[in-house]
Parts: C-alpha cells; structure tokens; sequence
C-alpha cells in the first residue's frame, strides 16, 4: 500500500504535466488553424482534421513532458521560462506549419516565405496566449507537486 501511494505521488507531477501539454496543444491547433478542418489533408485523405490534432497532441505531450521534466533541473528561473518558452513556441508553430502546408498549401501555389508568413499571422495570437498560460501552469505544477 505505502509502495502504491509513493509511486502515484512519484507520477503526479509527470502527468499533470502532461495533461497541461495534451489540452493546451489541442486547443491551439484548433484555434490556431482549425479553419482548415474542412479541408482534405493531401498527406492521408483519410484522416480527419481532429485526428491530426489529437496525434499531434499526443507527441507534443510525450515529447515536452520529457524534456521539460529535464529543464527542471535548471536552477536559473529566467533562464529555464526562456528555454521553456523558446521550446513550446516552436514546436507548436511547426505543428501550426505542417497542419497549414498539408491540408491548404500542398493544394495550391504558395511559395515557402508565404507558407511561412500565412502560419505566423495565424499562429500568433493562440500560440501567445496559450504559451505564456501553459509556462505559468507548468512552473506552478513544478513548485506544488
């Protein structure tokens, strides 16, 4: 019993970390590029758009947990919420980029800096707000569990 209740204290941190990267990644891809859910991916014509969404989220959520589990050995707040940031902002706009490129751009006649310029404009605002709420969660998680 007392081996039980250490190994679910030991988990705790790990996966409400990993619940705060699964919801605050799904909600940003719908809401960064959820308009295109209408749209036939040309990678699997099959898949639907809640179907990437929900796998990408998954990766994010195994990927991030691990490595932010990592940065927490950072001593140097500023530092580690730089690095932190840096990270989530990036995987999320290539998330953002891959979602617009599939299932808009790979239709069409974008060129790569338009590509890149159309997931900006529509990734700013979802990835800054959900980014700068998921870094204060995580280092509130980080000090309470």
């Amino acid at each position: 019993m007392l081996q039980k209740n250490t190994m679910l204290k030991n988990l705790k941190k790990p996966l409400s970390i990993g619940l705060l990267f699964f919801i605050s990644t799904f909600l940003e891809i719908y809401w960064a590029v959820g308009h295109f859910s209408g749209k036939i991916s040309s990678g699997n014509p099959d898949a639907s758009f809640f179907d990437d969404a929900y796998l990408m989220s998954l990766f994010t959520t195994i990927f991030l947990t691990i490595v932010f589990l990592f940065l927490g050995f950072i001593k140097n707040k500023y530092l580690k919420v730089t690095i932190q940031s840096i990270i989530l902002i990036s995987v999320w706009f290539f998330w953002n980029y891959t979602i617009f490129v599939d299932r808009e751009s790979s239709w069409s006649t974008y060129t790569f800096k338009e590509e890149l310029y159309y997931t900006f404009s529509v990734s700013i605002l979802p990835i800054l707000v959900l980014a700068v709420a998921a870094i204060f969660s995580l280092n509130y998680i980080s000090k309470k569990l």
